[in-house]
């Protein structure tokens, strides 16, 4: 069963309704006529399962209204705020 839902990144703005987040979608393109770059936001809210906190970069799935402003579900936590990304590799230190 595959289904077809759109998958959408985003970084959460507001965490202070119960089991509720307000994610901004930005979206960068070119104007079609001018070909200036043009930088869209969009805010909407989202099912939070998962504790996402201020600053989180999100994933969200496309899901049924489960309220009149709630269409999205966060699936996961891409990236929490603060938090340091550790590189994997070895590195060698030059003595000199």
């Amino acid at each position: 069963m595959t289904t077809n839902r759109r998958r959408i990144t985003g970084v959460v703005t507001s965490d202070k309704m119960t089991k509720t987040v307000v994610v901004e979608i930005a979206r960068t393109y070119r104007h079609p006529l001018y070909h200036k770059v043009v930088h869209a936001h969009k805010k909407v809210k989202a099912h939070d399962e998962l504790g996402a906190r201020i600053g989180d970069t999100v994933e969200l799935v496309e899901s049924r209204p489960l309220s009149r402003d709630k269409r999205w579900v966060v699936t996961s936590i891409l990236k929490r705020y603060g938090e340091v990304v550790e590189l994997n590799e070895t590195t060698e230190e030059v003595e000199q």
